[in-house]
């Protein structure tokens, strides 16, 4: 596992319920494409995030695929709408097998 990715998530602490409420993501990570070459001219290996998923207690709110055109540090935003406190699951695969989580709760009245 790279030891320099980092995932960061941002969600509101208090919604309430029947909000939309707007989730942020950032993961640090080289999106390294594959079509580039070193200076020795060899092609450096495609490295890239592949895949994100998010999950509210236990129910998927989004499930993308991500291609080599996705930039360095992939910023990710989208709304998702809150009946109940809980917990959001963020989850990011990588081409190398690694998969990275964070998670964060939210308290809805």
């Amino acid at each position: 596992m790279a030891t320099d990715v980092k995932p960061r998530v941002k969600v509101p602490k208090t919604a309430a319920a029947g909000d939309s409420v707007t989730i942020k993501t950032l993961i640090s990570h080289k999106m390294e494409s594959g079509n580039r070459k070193d200076k020795e001219g060899n092609v450096i290996p495609r490295s890239i995030i592949n895949r994100f998923t998010c999950e509210f207690n236990g129910t998927s709110v989004i499930d993308m695929a991500m291609e080599p055109s996705i930039s360095t540090n992939p910023y990710i935003q989208f709304q998702a709408k809150v009946d109940e406190s809980g917990e959001f699951k963020f989850t990011w695969y990588d081409d190398d097998g690694d998969v990275y989580e964070a998670a964060k709760s939210i308290a809805v009245s």
